[in-house]
């Protein structure tokens, strides 16, 4: 806005609001970066509990289907 009304971009009317967005950039990378390790891992960790699953039912329907009938 100082800029725009002054007509001159001197660098002390550049230098802060340029320094904000490069903290604000900082803050939001700090924030974005562990919450995708995060998402990656549970991703992970999902992957291994359904494989999990699918081998015990599969042991489980191949033991039904075994079983002799009455």
């Amino acid at each position: 806005m100082k800029i725009g009304t002054s007509g001159q971009a001197s660098i002390d009317k550049v230098a802060g609001p340029v320094g904000e967005a490069l903290i604000m950039t900082a803050i939001g990378l700090a924030v974005a970066v562990p919450a995708v390790l995060g998402y990656n891992w549970l991703v992970r960790r999902n992957k291994l509990v359904l494989d999990n699953v699918r081998v015990v039912s599969g042991r489980l329907h191949a033991s039904l289907l075994n079983t002799p009938s009455r």
